[in-house]
């Protein structure tokens, strides 16, 4: 009961990679739980600084039901000025709590389990949304860490794609990208400078930038049919978002902080452009078109990283890798 483990991140990331498909299955059914109501996911809570307005650290706590019916938060920094020295821009750590007591079980180094459960979630998405596991192109809009985390679990589901395409405004991120998808992943991969160019003719699109504001403007920026997942929520302006299907992974959360969703809420004065969540299109509720761009917009929530943490846990449980620290607890009696 009053047992304490620690999971680091290496130990996260090597479980993460040979267990790629159970981790979508596990997102899958998390978003299916969360929208019967079996979850608690508050609003995150940002803690800004005066004097670095574009860093935040963001609390997301949250409780899970169903099989994991676990309760925990997790405390993630997002510092986008981190990329200019070449370390990532997110660190994080996940802490679990016992549903029953309450008591803390597990801390885990959690950059790689926050990267795994918004990787798993644009690829489920991906597939939701095309109705398959194939595309003539994927084009990668921003180079980054989670970009790559995105394309390992397109590799792990087995996609088959004829081309990739990486865009990112540094070249060497975006050859760096694009030669691991190659070396690594087996993928047909190139890059390019312009962001038109790598729009054009792509089956899905994904944004995974550190953008604040929209700088994808043009109205047809997008063609009908055209499956773009919205990873980094801020890169498309609100006219585009409003002439296309959209779909979310919880519409209040969604309708924050100014992500593209959230711009055209402001600008139009309604949430009728929304088409629905994730859950609702995989369990038939609703459907996407193909006369118009399909975008999905996840916010990201408290309780993917709980069921992705959790099943981190129980894995290096099973397999001796997680550290335990013996008596955390100063009193474990009340008397």
């Amino acid at each position: 009961m009053f047992e304490f483990s620690v999971i680091g991140g290496k130990t996260a990331r090597d479980l993460i990679a040979r267990n790629r498909p159970q981790i979508v299955d596990a997102v899958r059914e998390t978003y299916l739980t969360h929208e019967a109501g079996d979850s608690v996911n508050p609003d995150s809570y940002f803690l800004r600084f005066p004097e670095k307005p574009d860093a935040r650290i963001i609390a997301l706590p949250a409780y899970l039901g169903g099989e994991t019916n676990v309760a925990g938060i997790k405390w993630i920094g997002s510092f986008p000025a981190n990329i200019e020295q070449g370390i990532p821009r997110a660190s994080a750590t996940l802490l679990l709590n016992d549903y029953a007591t309450g008591y803390p079980f597990a801390v885990l180094e959690a950059s790689q389990i926050s990267a795994a459960r918004t990787a798993a979630s644009a690829v489920l998405a991906a597939e939701q949304l095309t109705g398959g596991r194939s595309a003539g192109r994927i084009t990668v809009v921003g180079a980054g860490i989670i970009a790559r985390n995105i394309l390992e679990f397109f590799h792990s589901q087995e996609w088959q794609v004829d081309e990739l395409v990486v865009h990112d405004l540094k070249l060497e991120y975006a050859e760096a990208l694009a030669s691991h998808a190659t070396s690594e992943l087996g993928m047909k991969s190139r890059t390019v400078d312009g962001l038109k160019e790598a729009i054009d003719g792509a089956d899905v699109v994904v944004f995974a930038t550190v953008a604040g504001e929209p700088y994808v403007t043009e109205p047809d920026a997008f063609a009908p049919g055209q499956v773009v997942l919205n990873i980094s929520l801020r890169d498309i302006a609100p006219e585009i978002v409003h002439g296309a299907y959209n779909i979310v992974d919880d519409v209040e959360h969604c309708m924050k902080a100014n992500t593209s969703p959230h711009l055209a809420e402001q600008k139009y004065g309604n949430r009728d452009f929304v088409t629905g969540t994730l859950a609702q299109h995989i369990r038939g509720d609703i459907t996407t078109g193909t006369d118009k761009p399909v975008i999905f917009s996840p916010f990201g929530l408290g309780v993917l990283d709980l069921a992705v943490g959790a099943f981190v846990y129980q894995s290096a449980l099973d397999s001796g890798d997680a550290v335990q620290i013996e008596d955390f607890f100063g009193e474990t009696s009340r008397w």
